[in-house]
């Protein structure tokens, strides 16, 4: 006996997600939480870059194939800035790894997921990135990477 809830035969759905790119985590003080993960934890800075059309400071500690991307205001109206006031420290945003950017978007859109960028755009590290809105992706705020 089948469940009737589902197809018989489900269509081969190629995965969008290759991988964690990276954790995005917001902090008030960006040098601080270089030096904690130095001192503390044994882990250097691999990448340190001002994203100016988010307005923030970032700095990248490899862990494994992936990254704690440190992500600090640098202008008080700043969304990062705006989270901290909203939530404190803590994890912002997740980072997941696509094969493109813009094939990912136009899967999404399909599947009719609420896009905060409709079009790909660049980020850090030479990247081309989008973003999910979080009522679309359980609360969680996502950002699609190609590298």
């Amino acid at each position: 006996m089948s469940d009737s809830s589902f197809p018989e035969v489900i269509p081969e759905v190629k995965p969008l997600i290759k991988g964690i790119d990276h954790i995005g985590i917001a902090v008030v003080d960006l040098e601080s939480a270089i030096s904690q993960y130095r001192t503390v934890w044994g882990n250097e800075i691999v990448h340190k870059e001002y994203i100016e059309k988010d307005r923030v400071n970032e700095a990248l500690v490899a862990v494994g194939d992936a990254y704690l991307q440190f992500l600090s205001p640098a202008d008080p109206s700043s969304p990062v800035a705006k989270f901290l006031d909203r939530r404190g420290e803590g994890i912002h945003h997740i980072g997941y790894r696509v094969d493109s950017c813009s094939a990912a978007v136009e899967a999404l859109k399909v599947a009719g997921i609420k896009l905060i960028d409709e079009v790909p755009r660049s980020g850090s590290r030479g990247t081309t990135i989008a973003f999910v809105h979080p009522a679309s992706a359980n609360g969680m705020l996502i950002e699609l990477v190609e590298e």
